[in-house]
């Protein structure tokens, strides 16, 4: 009998555009004046917290006294490390950096930290958020000599602060953060020092805290990573600071006259963990007070309230507190699917929900469901999600949505840079609703989220098309 081998080729997952806007990326970072035996596997567990930031590429810079090692590669952080490997590594200082590409390709090359010597010694850097002036920069750089290996712009940052290194550190850095603009959160080792900087309107979290038992200090996008490695959190990295720890201890300075602020309201909405404290509020109580929101602007009869997994749930169990409708869990989420999945077919990619989310009949049949989400971005997941709930019996399927509209794209740090692929920007709710094949729909007000995160202090240029930041370069 003959036997034909076909070829399969893995289809990522990514390739679906996903209904969801992207995670950017995450950093982390620890120093101790001592050299710390765990210090590598302590890196490995505070990226392993921060794996929802970025899933393309992982990577450690492991700083010795000033000797700098890295170790970085494709992949989610437990296929580029080895726990075991990772515990022969000591040091005293480490940076680490999970990835999902908004600018550069998903190549090993633009995987971070990045690495440069310099007239200040050797820099490991690692950045989270996007430049909005990264292609000028890099053009007049080029003309003055750099060359690039990525098609990052966080090598724009590295070459900046290595061409100003005759400055002095704190100065170059300052004079560095004064020439990019954007949203960045970044961490480097340069010689036997830490680094730690957050952009002047705070866009990107960034927060410290110490080890409980000891001198060390460590930094993270989200403070669920030093929950996870035993670190107490001190506060955030307030915007437009530089925080600068040695061996004579922690050093503040701030290197703009910025007063607004305006974190992304995203982070609250789906990027970060629930059990993340970001700028003196708790992520997990936001997206409980938009779901009992949702139910005061957009109240209906319903027998059950169900969460999409897993950014959904928490605004759900909101809404079904104060509306007094049963909570359940209605869609099982796989755990195992992985980062990619092989389909050989177009039939079998088009059954690509069904591989992360099941629904429950016997929560679902013959019953009026209200189904929550954080936010609905191109429509495409949504359509998915209805004919799944009507498909398992449901009589009527209500759709709430815990945040505005998302009608504009995103130029700091998140993969949406394109209105044509939002569904708001081309639909109003009534025709998204008939889209969707939804029996109502209703989204978070602008104002109702406003006033759930204290102030107007926050970026939400995806819902309003406002930017904090002027004279955004397009590629």
């Amino acid at each position: 009998m003959n036997h034909k081998t076909i070829p399969i080729k893995p289809i990522n997952e990514n390739d679906f555009v996903p209904d969801k806007m992207e995670e950017e990326c995450g950093v982390f970072a620890v120093y101790s004046k001592e050299q710390v035996p765990a210090i590598a596997y302590m890196a490995y567990c505070g990226l392993f917290a921060l794996q929802h930031r970025g899933q393309e590429s992982a990577g450690i810079s492991i700083g010795n006294f000033g000797h700098l090692e890295t170790v970085k590669g494709m992949g989610l952080v437990n296929e580029v490390f080895n726990p075991d490997q990772l515990a022969s590594k000591i040091g005293n200082a480490i940076i680490g950096h999970v990835r999902y590409s908004t600018t550069g390709s998903s190549v090993l090359a633009n995987a971070q930290p990045l690495f440069a010597q310099s007239v200040l010694g050797a820099i490991a850097l690692a950045h989270n958020g996007n430049l909005v002036n990264a292609h000028s920069l890099r053009r007049e750089l080029e003309l003055d000599g750099a060359i690039f290996q990525t098609s990052s712009d966080t090598e724009v940052i590295l070459n900046l602060l290595a061409k100003r290194g005759w400055m002095g550190l704190e100065q170059a850095i300052h004079d560095t953060c004064n020439t990019i603009r954007g949203a960045y959160a970044l961490v480097m080792l340069i010689g036997n020092k830490l680094i730690a900087v957050r952009d002047p309107l705070g866009i990107r979290p960034l927060c410290y805290g110490k080890m409980r038992d000891s001198d060390t200090y460590v930094f993270a996008s989200e403070s669920c990573a030093l929950d996870i490695v035993g670190a107490e959190l001190v506060r955030d990295v307030e915007p437009g600071e530089m925080i600068v720890i040695d061996g004579n201890g922690l050093h503040s300075s701030r290197y703009t006259k910025e007063t607004r602020r305006a974190s992304c309201s995203f982070e609250y909405i789906y990027f970060s963990r629930p059990d993340s404290h970001l700028d003196g509020l708790d992520v997990y109580n936001i997206r409980q007070e938009a779901g009992k929101a949702l139910y005061t602007q957009s109240p209906v009869d319903a027998d059950v309230v169900i969460g999409v997994p897993d950014s959904g749930v928490v605004a759900a169990i909101g809404y079904s507190e104060v509306s007094g409708i049963p909570y359940a869990m209605g869609l099982v989420r796989s755990k195992y699917m992985g980062r990619s999945f092989i389909l050989p077919n177009q039939s079998m990619r088009e059954q690509a929900v069904k591989l992360k989310l099941n629904p429950l009949k016997q929560v679902i049949k013959d019953k009026r469901v209200i189904l929550v989400d954080d936010s609905l971005v191109r429509g495409t997941t949504a359509k998915k999600l209805v004919r799944l709930l009507r498909d398992a019996g449901a009589k009527e399927v209500h759709f709430r949505l815990a945040s505005p509209m998302v009608r504009s794209e995103c130029f700091f740090g998140v993969d949406i840079s394109s209105k044509e692929e939002l569904i708001a920007s081309k639909m109003n709710c009534d025709e998204i609703c008939q889209e969707i094949n939804a029996d109502s729909l209703d989204f978070l007000s602008l104002d109702n989220q406003r006033r759930i995160l204290g102030s107007d202090q926050f970026c939400d240029g995806c819902f309003t098309a406002s930017y904090p930041i002027a004279h955004i370069e397009r590629e």
